[in-house]
């Protein structure tokens, strides 16, 4: 296995959020979260703000952008669905990324990648806008070789990989035979000049295989698992702890 070093950790707080929702008291601090991670040496921050604003809010949108200003060499990603209310804070903030998901407003979690040539119509408009507002544009896609020649018709920069059946076959005798969709689905994208992010289910327990194992493997989005860590370790151990999953030496 050829290992990645430089694959980039985009921490997701969306379930930092989810937590201060849950009381009218302002806590956790979506904001402190980030800015510990970041000073923790994750390379990015990640929001998925859905209409209903169940988690991450309009006014958090605003306050990570202002942060993010503040470290100009890490990545700001914004990802959901560009048919929502996406594409106005993409046209507000110009984040350094936007990621593409196509989940339905009441969707509990992300659950598939786009469908092309299906969805190539309505997508590569909004796509050709991103890139003239400067912002890089990833679609989430399911680890399906033959849909990557599409992802570079619609113009789009990178994918990024669904990862919950790798997630949910780690340890299995299946394993393996899903691993292999990756790796191919990777290499169809190289193939096409694509780069290459992932995410979902993704833990210090899975992360280190798929890193060392999947070609061109650029950045990984996590959230739920990482917060989830950070309950228990704190938000500085646990960055620490999925950088060096990633063969990433700690740096500030």
């Amino acid at each position: 296995m050829t290992t990645h070093p430089k694959a980039a950790l985009s921490v997701n707080v969306n379930k930092v959020a989810l937590l201060r929702n849950s009381r009218h008291l302002g806590i956790p601090s979506v904001l402190k979260a980030a800015q510990i991670c970041l000073e923790a040496g994750a390379q990015g921050i990640t929001i998925h703000p859905r209409p209903d604003e169940r988690h991450i809010r309009a006014s958090d949108v605003v306050e990570l952008a202002q942060l993010m200003k503040q470290w100009p060499d890490r990545e700001f990603n914004i990802e959901g669905n560009p048919f929502h209310q996406l594409m106005d804070f993409v046209r507000i903030y110009r984040p350094h990324q936007v990621t593409f998901v196509p989940d339905t407003e009441g969707q509990f979690t992300s659950d598939h990648g786009w469908l092309f040539p299906k969805d190539a119509e309505k997508i590569k408009p909004l796509v050709q806008e991103c890139k003239a507002l400067g912002v890089r544009v990833s679609l989430f896609m399911n680890p399906e070789p033959e849909q990557m020649i599409f992802v570079k018709q619609v113009g789009a920069d990178r994918v990024e990989l669904y990862t919950e059946p790798y997630a949910a076959t780690y340890g299995t005798a299946a394993h393996n035979d899903c691993l292999a969709q990756y790796i191919n689905a990777a290499k169809a994208a190289l193939e096409q000049g694509l780069g290459i992010n992932a995410g979902h289910d993704l833990n210090q327990d899975n992360l280190a295989k798929f890193a060392q194992s999947v070609p061109g493997l650029l950045e990984v989005s996590i959230g739920h698992a990482l917060i989830a860590d950070a309950l228990e370790c704190g938000y500085a151990a646990t960055v620490h702890g999925y950088l060096k999953a990633l063969g990433r030496p700690f740096s500030n």
